[in-house]
């Protein structure tokens, strides 16, 4: 039998119910945030699934949960594949969850199978990879690669004030596990992602497996216009600075400059403020944020030299500004992983298209330490971050099959 015959689907399907009811909501939905009981429960029940097959667990000094199945050269740099079981306020089942468990459910098939592998095989659970109560977001990763500091991101607090490093101390209190010694990180030889995609392509063009070769680069920013608060009623418009009207004309030109034919430039004003927020005042102050992501960064710096030229030119007769907060460069996924996902997806006879990630995913960070790729398998209409987000058993268990089929010929290099 081999590792892709041995993915049971059946098994994989109730792994996901099972931590559906751990933070589940009325709508059929999560609320299991990082850091919170809900997310110890299902750390633990990860925890108890991987005893039951004889599989080790530890932690690190984030909270990041391994589990390892051993191979034949145990200090072999090992390849690892996961995904976050956090979820955002209001989410769904299968966001980050179905990493997680594609990944426990290949290592289970290579059990099953009696697949022997050179390198051990590890699957991860990441922590706060939403960054929905902590930020930011894809915390557990960036700090595992290096790319967060440990002990500023354990002084985190959330919204409540909560510091991170006290909800992390409950939360493996909850849910022991032996911890690893050191600092995060530890050398590997390759990690494969596997996740709902989020968006309605695959479903659209009725393909079963997308073979991701990068994930977008993004950027945020605010814009700040200053006007003078004056009386709504006895104010003439043409002697008004207004700076909720300099907003809209700010924003009406951006949306028109960001409107590419390929529809492949993702522009969303997300969070508006006006102040003084009384409706018989002028607005003297107003805020917005804007998320722009592309796979090509040119093409992000070309689109950023626009909106910097229309908040200069549409504001007047309101001062206003444009600030960049976050930068986060494009990542390309190393040719010989996405090229094996493609070889593997083809050999099982799965219907597939190379696409791109338009969310960023943990895979960004840990690309920087290693061959990486992802797998994306279709969700119901493209909605995710919603708690009515679905996915089919029958995709689930097919991204699983490329999935153990690519860590099996990782693992034996």
């Amino acid at each position: 039998m081999s590792a892709a015959d041995a993915i049971r689907e059946d098994r994989l399907w109730q792994r996901h119910a099972d931590m559906a009811k751990l933070g589940g909501t009325p709508k059929g939905g999560v609320n299991r945030q990082a850091l919170s009981p809900e997310d110890a429960a299902a750390r633990n029940l990860l925890g108890s699934w991987a005893r039951a097959r004889g599989f080790s667990t530890f932690t690190d000094a984030i909270g990041n949960l391994f589990v390892r199945r051993e191979g034949s050269e145990p200090d072999a740099r090992p390849v690892m594949s996961g995904s976050h079981m956090d979820s955002q306020p209001t989410g769904g089942r299968f966001d980050g969850m179905y990493g997680v468990l594609a990944a426990f459910e290949a290592l289970e098939a290579l059990e099953d199978a009696g697949v022997k592998t050179k390198r051990p095989v590890v699957a991860v659970a990441w922590t706060n990879e939403e960054g929905s109560r902590f930020q930011p977001g894809a915390m557990g990763s960036a700090v595992f690669a290096g790319h967060n500091d440990l002990e500023k991101m354990l002084q985190v607090k959330d919204w409540k004030g909560v510091v991170l490093k006290d909800a992390l101390a409950e939360t493996l209190k909850a849910a022991p596990a032996p911890m690893r010694e050191g600092p995060p990180g530890f050398p590997l030889d390759g990690y494969v992602e596997t996740h709902i995609e989020q968006g309605p392509r695959l479903e659209n063009e009725g393909r079963t497996i997308g073979v991701v070769t990068a994930i977008q680069g993004s950027r945020r920013y605010i814009v700040t216009t200053e006007g003078e608060e004056a009386h709504a009623g006895t104010t003439p418009r043409a002697a008004r600075k207004d700076a909720f009207a300099a907003a809209v004309r700010i924003a009406q030109a951006m949306y028109e400059a960001t409107t590419d034919t390929d529809d492949t430039l993702r522009f969303t004003i997300g969070r508006v403020e006006v102040a003084p927020g009384s409706p018989n005042t002028v607005p003297g102050r107003t805020t917005f944020t804007i998320d722009m992501r592309h796979p090509d960064d040119s093409v992000l710096d070309a689109h950023e030299k626009k909106l910097k030229e229309i908040v200069a030119t549409r504001a007047a007769p309101c001062p206003a500004g444009i600030e960049r907060v976050v930068a986060v460069p494009p990542t390309n996924f190393d040719p010989m992983v996405v090229d094996l996902v493609r070889t593997k997806t083809r050999a099982l006879g799965l219907s597939n298209m190379d696409m791109p990630s338009g969310a960023g995913h943990d895979a960004m960070h840990i690309a920087h330490l290693c061959p990486a790729g992802m797998i994306f398998v279709p969700c119901e209409r493209g909605i995710s971050h919603n708690e009515i987000e679905n996915a089919t058993p029958q995709d689930l268990a097919a991204g699983a099959r490329v999935l153990v089929e690519v860590l099996a010929e990782l693992a034996n290099r």
